[in-house]
């Protein structure tokens, strides 16, 4: 009697084989999670962080375990000349990049009255404008390479991190939910005028995950059963199960999907508190 297996690994499903691929923020939680997962998908990959040069080595050393080629590269995606020098650099050190994931970014909470001016442009910046900026000079390499079928079936692949919090209201933080919310129509705009050109732009709007930025909604007992009361499918999400999401969304397996966002929440965006009529 044969031993049932279990489902593939990335490894050996091989989606990514012979990309390339940028991944912002991703010496920690998500991003990190990522980049790991594009490499074991077998693109090469690489790993920017703005802070924290260990932990991004780290990261690389762990992709390069995959068979795979990896370096970081630190920029503030926030700073125009930085995310130039990242995107050119890398097309002079792995020849071309076919895969962006726009992952970088903070929030700094506050009530709206107490909120700086300071902080709501900080998370602007770097949430919205940092994904701005990336998105606009992976394509004009994604423009000047075109299609390379034995590759991919797309110029380029881009996908933009966004949040629940693009359709969900989060008093106390208007600046990310906006930041958010605006990522999102940016999404789609971008996919809009660049699908002629087969450029793919879509996004994963991750739920609650237990990552470093939101340690206090689930390091305690309590914390942890009340951020369960608004996922219907009963756990807080891993930084796996975007990585997953991300690297499928990037294979020629979601050729056809195009100004899409994915949500991978465990049913957050379901308001679970109208289950029993609200």
């Amino acid at each position: 009697m044969t031993t049932p297996q279990g489902p593939p690994s990335l490894s050996d499903l091989g989606l990514l084989t012979d990309q390339k691929a940028l991944v912002t923020g991703a010496n920690s939680g998500i991003g990190k999670a990522t980049a790991i997962a594009l490499g074991r998908a077998g693109a090469d990959v690489v790993v920017n962080y703005v802070s924290d040069r260990p932990a991004a080595e780290a990261v690389v050393k762990e992709i390069e375990g995959h068979g795979v080629r990896a370096y970081a590269h630190q920029a503030d995606v926030s700073r125009e000349d930085q995310v130039v020098d990242m995107v050119s650099t890398m097309v002079d050190r792995l020849g071309t990049i076919d895969i962006l994931v726009a992952n970088a970014g903070l929030q700094r909470d506050a009530p709206t009255v107490e909120m700086t001016l300071a902080d709501w442009e900080k998370v602007l910046s770097v949430n919205l404008t940092g994904q701005f900026l990336c998105v606009r000079e992976a394509v004009k390499e994604f423009q000047r390479r075109g299609v390379v079928p034995e590759v991919s079936r797309a110029a380029g692949k881009i996908i933009c991190m966004s949040s629940v919090h693009q359709i969900i209201p989060w008093a106390g933080h208007v600046n990310y939910a906006s930041s958010k919310g605006g990522v999102s129509m940016m999404m789609q705009t971008m996919a809009q005028e660049l699908a002629p050109q087969k450029i793919r732009v879509n996004a994963v709007a991750p739920g609650a995950i237990r990552t470093p930025i939101n340690r206090d909604a689930w390091d305690t007992e309590d914390a942890r059963n009340a951020l369960l009361e608004l996922i219907p499918y009963g756990r807080i999400g891993e930084p796996q199960d975007i990585a997953y999401a991300a690297v499928v969304l990037a294979s020629d397996l979601c050729d056809y999907v195009v100004g899409t966002t994915l949500y991978v929440d465990g049913g957050m965006t379901l308001f679970p508190g109208f289950a029993t009529g609200g």
